[in-house]
């Protein structure tokens, strides 16, 4: 398993953005890895539990992958035309999870934040005079 989940961090490390499971799946075929997409789907969430892989669920309800670039707990804002994504923190977004979760007993409360929109590029591409 070790090399097979080297070989799929060497592609999110080499990628921009996200990807999906199927195009990690295709450049590593593509590469000449001899890999099924079954286990590309393990080695992701593997790597997703070990915090070494960011996940998000695109508008479409895709599960999509890149390479984490922080330890610290964080969101992102993508662009939902070309991808770019940023890394966020957001102290308010954590103070509210705490307080729900406390208000309704629960503790340890984790969450998942995903913010998309269009980046000032694209806009300025599409709304050119």
């Amino acid at each position: 398993m070790s090399r097979r989940r080297d070989a799929v961090l060497q592609v999110l490390a080499t990628s921009e953005g996200f990807r999906s499971a199927q195009d990690i799946y295709a450049d590593l075929r593509t590469d000449g890895a001899k890999i099924g997409l079954t286990t590309v789907y393990r080695v992701l969430q593997a790597l997703t539990e070990s915090g070494e892989v960011d996940v998000l669920r695109t508008d479409a309800g895709e599960s999509v992958y890149r390479a984490c670039r922080t330890d610290e707990h964080h969101h992102h804002i993508v662009c939902r035309r070309c991808g770019r994504t940023v890394e966020v923190e957001g102290p308010a977004v954590e103070r509210w999870a705490e307080a729900v979760g406390a208000e309704h007993g629960f503790v340890n409360v984790t969450h998942t934040v995903e913010v998309f929109g269009t980046c000032r590029d694209c806009f300025a591409v599409t709304h050119r005079p």
